[in-house]
């Protein structure tokens, strides 16, 4: 097992480029499974989470090699298994984006439950409503999500949850519509930069999908999809990160891509703590400010403040000054990070759904435990700013959305190293 280590205290300065977008290419990975022709997906991430998706798919009978460094080709003329077992969907929530294009394809499938997930108030209870509505037959047996549909008819349907729309369940629902019979109009769709690219990538295939990015989306089947190439968006949570890093301990930090538009509320969230952003067409560029002026965030679906972004931001508020409030309306108990920033020295407290994190001066660093992806990249964050080592361990879940942070960290000069464990 490996462990980061971080000597905090180095000034970042220059350019970087986020990878492309984890969020975008799984769902993508998973609808050319409804393409009875060969695809080809440009600047895929070499992720973790993305090899474990191209192992389920192949279980599923699709054959997925790189070929070339960020290039991914998929056939899935051999697809013929419905079943996605346990053993690979456990590693990794998102295999449940296969359950749309199995049922599309053919017509049946056997899909493990996701981690944590149940038919309760957890999102996947979305996904199979959705499934249910095109008429799916759905049944949970032994832990599998199990469906069956003879055929599937366009439906109207509302995918508005008690959270909030699930990014998830609009995916699913637009893959396995987009070869039903009729129109498919799904209310309460999530709004997410991600389902802009799904909906392209379909309608690059041959599919009719309209309405991706508002709450909206209409899917008129069509009886087939071909080939095709695309190419997956620059990763805008990873570019949040950078920028997030180089307000902490940059002096002239510039991360490019296009990615701006998807990251309003982060930048708008910055300028509040009195960071100085330049933001052009292609780059962001941020110029250090290591002392923050207190701010509230409180997560929201988009357009809102993205989930996948408090851990960094409570990261950056913790020299703040001042007391800032960071609210989760998606993911109430999301604060694991919380505990081992205590550990620095920061000075936080949790309440309710909420973290008030009151600013002090200096972190010393200290050995960390990571607990899930976005709670790795702040702790790393952290370390950058705090005094003497930091040691993160359990990087593993690092690797699942950050492609080799260590090195466009250290590109930016920061003094940063992977190492095994004793």
């Amino acid at each position: 097992m490996e462990k980061i280590i971080i000597v905090g205290g180095n000034v970042l300065r220059g350019k970087v480029k986020p990878s492309g977008s984890k969020n975008s290419a799984l769902p993508i990975m998973a609808a050319s499974l409804l393409s009875t022709e060969p695809i080809i997906l440009h600047h895929v991430p070499r992720l973790v989470d993305i090899e474990t998706m191209a192992q389920v798919m192949e279980v599923l009978g699709a054959k997925v090699e790189w070929t070339g460094d960020h290039d991914l080709r998929i056939d899935p003329v051999g697809l013929s298994s419905y079943e996605a077992p346990y053993d690979l969907v456990r590693r990794m929530r998102a295999s449940i984006y296969v359950l749309g294009p199995l049922i599309a394809r053919l017509k049946k499938a056997k899909v493990s439950l996701p981690g944590g997930c149940s038919f309760g108030p957890r999102p996947v209870d979305l996904h199979l409503k959705g499934i249910e509505a095109l008429g799916g037959k759905v049944s949970l047996e032994h832990g599998y999500i199990m469906v069956n549909a003879d055929e599937l008819v366009g439906a109207k349907m509302n995918l508005a949850g008690a959270s909030g729309p699930s990014r998830g369940a609009s995916s699913n629902v637009m893959m396995a519509a987009s070869l039903a019979e009729g129109v498919t109009v799904i209310n309460g769709a999530a709004q997410e930069p991600e389902l802009i690219q799904l909906q392209d990538f379909i309608n690059s295939m041959g599919g009719k999908v309209s309405g991706a990015g508002s709450d909206k989306l209409t899917i008129e089947g069509v009886s087939q999809l071909k080939g095709s190439e695309f190419e997956i968006m620059d990763d805008y949570i990873e570019a949040g990160t950078y920028l997030v890093a180089g307000a902490m301990a940059g002096e002239v930090v510039t991360v490019e891509g296009d990615f701006s538009t998807n990251l309003k509320p982060v930048l708008a969230s910055l300028e509040e703590t009195g960071a100085r952003l330049e933001v052009s067409e292609g780059k962001v560029t941020v110029h250090g400010n290591p002392r923050p002026n207190a701010v509230n965030i409180t997560t929201a679906p988009y357009p809102g403040f993205p989930t996948d972004m408090q851990a960094q931001m409570m990261a950056y508020l913790c020299r703040g000054r001042g007391t800032s409030v960071i609210r989760d309306t998606i993911y109430p108990d999301r604060f694991n990070h919380a505990q081992e920033l205590l550990r620095l020295g920061a000075d936080i407290v949790r309440e309710d759904g909420s973290a008030f994190i009151n600013g002090v001066e200096e972190l010393s660093g200290a050995y960390l435990m990571a607990s899930d992806l976005r709670a790795s990249a702040a702790l790393i964050l952290a370390g950058l700013v705090a005094r003497g080592e930091t040691h993160v361990r359990r990087i593993y879940h690092i690797d699942r959305g950050y492609e080799r942070i260590e090195e466009k960290l250290g590109q930016l000069g920061a003094e940063i190293r992977r190492e095994e464990e004793e």
